[in-house]
């Protein structure tokens, strides 16, 4: 789920029972170095566009 860009860390926490900080560490683990980096831009850069969505 954390990888789709349509579902927001709270929808995982809601479900899973993971907050955000858990969400990231357990991603830098399972990731490689450069797949992290690029999943967390875009976490970034959709999050910062998502309020110009609603």
């Amino acid at each position: 789920m954390a990888l789709s860009d349509h579902v927001g860390f709270a929808d995982i926490e809601r479900e899973y029972g993971i907050a955000e900080k858990h969400v990231k560490s357990l991603m830098r683990d399972t990731l490689k170095t450069g797949s992290y980096r690029t999943w967390r831009k875009r976490v970034r850069d959709f999050g910062d566009r998502r309020a110009h969505y609603k």
